[in-house]
């Protein structure tokens, strides 16, 4: 790695929000930074790269304070928080964490499967409670392998996924934008086909105004009552309220939910479901990830300052 610019050397990357401590770290010799909210009419007028660490609302006003900006860079995979079409309309390059996340997502969604499978957090819950002296032992829960998962985008953390649960003996098939020639799981154009062939539904993909609610009750009536819901990709996927009904009248029988739809909100009535496994959108988050994502804004970053290809692009 080369050695940082002299200070007034370095370029000016505008921040949509403070850095997070590690980055602020590894980046303050590289570049000057400016807060998009107290910059002033220079930094404003300069400043080429947007950073939007985190899940931040980036506007078409926003992106309208800026002038000479080329390029935003996010922290995460999914950029459904940037808005896309103003970015497209100027002309800008965007780029996201790539396969940063990849491993860590693919990892945890397996866990949320074999949690919710077995019942992990509720028989947790029932023997530190005291019931397994009080009640006997907690009811049998189903097996975890052997059984047919459909995967939801079949990107780098649905793959992911994919491989792992093939070594579980999983019968693994797909829905995505369109069918990947290079893989060799089934394709399965019709999301509520996807569902009625699974016992396992994993969401990977990104939220778009194609994707948002794809979710929706005909889908989870497909799943079915022994059906499983896995979201790991964005809370918008789902119908949110009719997964709340449909968990409560048993239309399938669990859910392993990291995402939500309104953050950090959660659908109260989830939270006394025995059936339901919830996190606080973490999936992706590990040191050993936070340190792959700097390492992809650090190549994004010196790419597109040094006149090369950034090295995530995102497609517009």
């Amino acid at each position: 790695m080369s050695a940082p610019p002299p200070a007034d050397e370095r370029p000016l990357v505008m921040l949509a929000q403070p850095l997070f401590p590690e980055f602020a770290a590894a980046l303050a010799g590289r570049y000057r930074f400016a807060l998009l909210a107290d910059a002033d009419t220079a930094a404003a007028a300069e400043a080429r790269a947007l950073l939007v660490g985190g899940l931040p609302s980036v506007t078409a006003q926003h992106l309208d304070a800026l002038p000479a900006l080329e390029l935003v860079t996010c922290t995460s995979v999914g950029v459904d928080h940037v808005d896309l079409d103003a970015c497209r309309s100027r002309g800008l390059s965007v780029t996201n964490a790539g396969v940063a996340f990849a491993a860590d997502s693919a990892d945890y969604a397996v866990g949320l499967l074999v949690a919710v499978l077995r019942r992990v957090a509720a028989a947790d819950a029932y023997v530190r409670s005291g019931r397994w002296t009080a009640d006997g032992d907690y009811p049998l829960t189903t097996k975890v392998s052997g059984k047919r998962v459909g995967i939801v985008g079949l990107g780098n953390i649905g793959s992911g996924v994919a491989r792992r649960l093939a070594a579980f003996g999983y019968a693994v098939s797909y829905h995505s934008r369109s069918p990947k020639p290079s893989v060799p799981y089934p394709f399965v154009p019709a999301l509520r086909d996807l569902a009625a062939g699974s016992d396992v539904l994993v969401l990977s993909c990104a939220l778009t105004d194609e994707t948002k609610h794809m979710v929706n009750r005909e889908v989870m009536e497909a799943l079915g009552k022994d059906g499983v819901l896995v979201n790991v990709g964005r809370g918008g996927l789902v119908d949110e309220p009719e997964l709340v009904r449909c968990l409560r009248e048993g239309v399938i029988g669990g859910a392993g939910l990291d995402v939500y739809e309104n953050e950090p909100a959660v659908p109260p009535e989830l939270l006394a479901m025995d059936n339901v496994v919830l996190s606080d959108h973490r999936a992706v988050l590990t040191p050993e990830s936070i340190g792959g994502v700097l390492e992809v804004v650090i190549a994004n970053l010196d790419a597109f300052f040094s006149g090369r290809p950034v090295v995530s692009p995102v497609e517009l």
